[in-house]
């Protein structure tokens, strides 16, 4: 499953179905070509099947072997997570879409189940692992940061706050670049700090606005 920030909503990759399938799109899927493919590699080749570039960030969800339908009547399946940084690639065509998680279009059961599991994985590894990073570009703002977090938690954060647990916590590390917004001052760019040139690694929490 692939996810990128589109608007203020996460949003999944979908793929039309063949004619005569019982839904018109799908997550992208496919068999396994090689004995000797890796689950890796195999997840790799369905991305850049629908994208024009691997994803920047690939990792295993779970397996579902549970008896719900599934596009090609597999009785296993191995759910992969990839993220697309916003704005990096062009729009997929006519036989792909982008489609906001909360306005997904009907999916075989097992599909559904697949996106829920991998949501709900995305934000579990928000706290230990550079999800939101990788939904964006090598330097952006710290409101463009902010927003994606908002995006993959779901709920809005308080400005100061979020600013000053990302930098308690050594995540960012500001460039020399700036950044026009509108008529306000230009807003300075950041980048993902290396985990070389952290002090110390701690979870990061932030205060949610009502």
């Amino acid at each position: 499953m692939l996810v990128t920030p589109l608007d203020r909503h996460l949003a999944v990759l979908l793929v039309r179905a063949p004619d005569g399938a019982l839904e018109r799109w799908a997550l992208p899927w496919s068999l396994s070509e090689r004995s000797d493919a890796t689950l890796e590699d195999t997840a790799v080749r369905v991305a850049r099947s629908a994208l024009p570039s691997a994803p920047v960030w690939l990792e295993q969800t779970g397996a579902f072997a549970d008896g719900r339908r599934h596009p090609g009547d597999v009785d296993l399946s191995v759910a992969f997570v990839g993220a697309v940084p916003v704005g990096t690639l062009s729009a997929p065509g006519e036989d792909a879409a982008w489609f906001p998680v909360s306005e997904l279009q009907p999916l075989a059961p097992r599909q559904r189940a697949i996106v829920s599991a991998a949501v709900e994985s995305v934000r579990l590894r928000l706290d230990y692992a550079p999800v939101a990073f990788r939904l964006l570009p090598p330097t952006f703002t710290l409101s463009d940061l902010q927003r994606v977090y908002e995006i993959l938690i779901g709920h809005r954060l308080h400005k100061a706050s979020f600013r000053r647990a990302l930098h308690g916590a050594s995540l960012v590390e500001a460039t020399d670049e700036w950044r026009s917004e509108g008529r306000g001052r230009p807003a300075q760019l950041f980048r993902h700090a290396p985990k070389r040139r952290r002090a110390r690694r701690r979870g990061v929490r932030f205060d949610l606005l009502p």
